[in-house]
């Protein structure tokens, strides 16, 4: 644990953490990703004839296995901007110019790599709202018929049942999950393009390239490569900040609910105080509103990381780094803390 942030400081992350999300967003995830791109890249060429056959699938799998120095990859990195210059000195190195990186570039590589962690991103995402979907549908049949005071303005307004609330909370997450399948024909697309992005290296084997490709990585390759497109990538982000918004909006009815005196809500395994032991804090439902204002603002950033200038940029594509892994990993737990609130609903609605 670094401690530089609080999704794995020693101590918040217990709050604030995801496991599944970290492990997806890992340096060590990021750089088996790019082998597999290198790895599949010199089959490709292959394909295409500009390396003998026997010579990529000796090569292939000694990329795909191959074991980088770490703190070379790091000084790479301060020197060059990126690890991608250091990975293929150490490649070529160890295994030799021949099929190694010819025709691709930095950004093909690190940008397939991106699209590896969002495809598992959305597959975890995806999941865990069709669980959520299932828990409050069960909280539905179990209190739905049950009466509660309609608020407008957190003003008592008109009678309405507990099911009215569960269905405004539950009605965003369908359009979530039929976001996400249109993101993977959209946005999951490989985006080879070469040195300046426009495939000038291998423009007579691009067909066959582009087969290759597709075929070992299991994912299409975008007609045009999109080095400085980064829509797509900010239509993931913004994504992620609607879930988390949609969930906001959950944990601030429930901490609303919460409150002494209203106490429409009743959640076992409320947090505990060190000065009033008396009190049973809605940590989970508070969590949910602190993670969808984190990525409302996150998501500004990464509209900032679309403004790249001419063919590449290093300032705005360094920007998503910092920005978008952190996105994940509030969504992901703020879907793993919505369930578990929810779960966790002893007794909602109000008391006659």
């Amino acid at each position: 644990m670094s401690g530089l942030s609080v999704f794995d400081h020693p101590w918040h992350s217990g709050l604030l953490g995801d496991d599944e999300m970290q492990a997806i967003w890992s340096a060590d995830r990021q750089l088996q990703h790019m082998l597999t791109f290198e790895a599949a890249w010199t089959r490709a060429l292959a394909a295409a004839g500009t390396i003998d056959a026997l010579r990529a699938e000796t090569l292939a799998p000694l990329i795909e296995a191959f074991e980088p120095d770490f703190e070379d990859l790091r000084a790479g990195t301060a020197k060059d901007g990126l690890p991608i210059p250091a990975l293929v000195r150490q490649l070529k190195a160890a295994l030799g110019d021949l099929g190694v990186h010819t025709g691709s570039t930095s950004q093909d590589v690190i940008d397939t790599a991106l699209v590896f962690a969002m495809r598992d991103t959305l597959d975890v995402v995806e999941a865990r709202l069709n669980r959520l979907m299932s828990a409050l549908d069960n909280l539905q049949g179990t209190y739905g018929q049950s009466p509660l005071m309609g608020r407008t303005r957190m003003q008592a307004a008109t009678k309405i049942t507990v099911g009215d609330r569960i269905a405004a909370w539950a009605s965003p997450l369908p359009a979530h999950v039929e976001r996400i399948a249109q993101m993977r024909n959209r946005v999951l697309t490989v985006p080879v393009g070469g040195a300046s992005g426009d495939r000038a290296a291998f423009r007579a084997q691009n067909t066959t390239i582009v087969a290759a490709l597709e075929e070992t990585l299991a994912l299409p390759v975008a007609d045009k490569a999109w080095h400085t497109g980064r829509d797509g990538v900010v239509e993931f982000a913004s994504n992620l900040s609607l879930i988390t918004g949609s969930l906001g909006k959950i944990g601030q009815d429930l901490c609303l609910m919460a409150q002494q005196g209203i106490d429409e809500v009743k959640i076992a395994g409320g947090g505990g105080s060190s000065a009033m032991p008396h009190k049973q804090n809605p940590i989970l439902a508070e969590l949910l509103v602190t993670l969808a204002r984190f990525n409302a603002t996150q998501v500004s950033g990464m509209h900032h990381a679309m403004v790249h200038e001419q063919e590449r940029s290093g300032a705005a594509w360094a920007l998503e780094w910092m920005i978008l892994p952190q996105m994940t990993m509030a969504t992901g737990r703020a879907l793993t803390a919505c369930t578990d609130v929810v779960g966790a609903i002893e007794h909602i609605g109000t008391r006659e």
